[in-house]
């Protein structure tokens, strides 16, 4: 039986946020403009690329912190969040061209997060028969996960299957969004259901398979291994509708409107002449161009060979 391979989805801020602060700063081009981001970013997609050697990889880039469709229905949602320091938003636009110079699709949206834009993505892989391996290191797309699915944290070198993510994350993966809406989100500045923690909201979402079966069945709470389960009872009567709010927030959407009738996961050949344009316009050594040589020989897609 032919094993049928699985589609990688990148969260791509997460890494770029990761590159920018655990690089030195002052890593800078000839003009004077940071890279620091763009190079531990052009490392991570060129160790993924040769460890995994797919041909089926997609990039989702968060374009707005303050537009997408959960604004409208919480105007609140993450607006305490600060906008990046210019020394990295200056770096965002290189790291989407470096996508299209290594042949990589990439995709961002004004109305959804790179979340919903991966969450749709898996939900085509699905609807194919295909796996889907979510690179993040993101909680929150652990919702995505199914049987043959995996979550990789790349930068930890750990994979999680469908089995792994209660005993890692507390919940099960279809329960996320709703435990998420219970103990609430400080960093996406949702409130959640007041006196709900992480520790309750897990035996809730144990003992309820959705906060829909939760609300159904207030009653049986009091009844639950919970400290305080009587005033539990009571904060989620009061806190009802922010909690299914709070639901419509932290669900990953999954039906953002791509194009239908094409792979929005396969990958083209690498520009390899314009990519080591690239790397030495930003000032990087030789390794990155030969590692980019490697990777297209290995995909069966190299274009031409790159001047070392």
């Amino acid at each position: 039986m032919a094993v049928v391979e699985p589609v990688y989805l990148i969260d791509a801020s997460v890494f770029v946020f990761r590159a920018y602060y655990s690089i030195p700063p002052d890593m800078a081009d000839g003009d004077g403009r940071p890279v620091n981001a763009l190079y531990g970013f052009a490392r991570f997609l060129g160790d993924l690329l040769e460890t995994t050697r797919s041909r089926s990889v997609a990039i989702a880039f968060d374009e707005s912190l303050t537009q997408s469709f959960r604004n409208q229905l919480f105007p609140a949602y993450k607006a305490q969040r600060e906008a990046p320091p210019p020394e990295l938003s200056q770096q965002f636009e290189r790291c989407r061209s470096l996508c299209e110079l290594l042949g990589l699709p990439a995709y961002g949206s004004d109305t959804y997060e790179a979340d919903d834009i991966i969450g749709t993505l898996t939900a085509r892989a699905r609807r194919s028969g295909r796996p889907a391996v979510v690179v993040s290191r993101d909680k929150d797309l652990s919702q995505l996960i199914r049987p043959g699915d995996y979550f990789w944290d790349f930068s930890a070198g750990k994979r999680y299957g469908y089995d792994d993510i209660a005993p890692r994350f507390g919940v099960l993966p279809e329960r996320m969004a709703d435990y998420l809406a219970l103990t609430g989100d400080a960093v996406d500045n949702i409130p959640g259901v007041p006196g709900v923690g992480p520790k309750t909201a897990g035996v809730l979402m144990t003992h309820f398979a959705s906060i829909d079966d939760l609300y159904d069945n207030l009653a049986a709470v009091p009844a639950l291994p919970i400290r305080g389960a009587l005033r539990i009872r009571e904060q989620l009567a009061q806190h009802r509708s922010a909690a299914f709010l709070a639901r419509e927030l932290t669900r990953i959407a999954c039906d953002v409107p791509l194009p239908v009738d094409e792979d929005l996961t396969a990958r083209s050949r690498p520009h390899l002449a314009r990519l080591a344009a690239f790397y030495d316009g930003a000032g990087f050594g030789a390794a990155l161009r030969r590692q980019a040589e490697r990777i297209g020989q290995h995909s069966g897609l190299t274009e031409q060979r790159l001047a070392v």
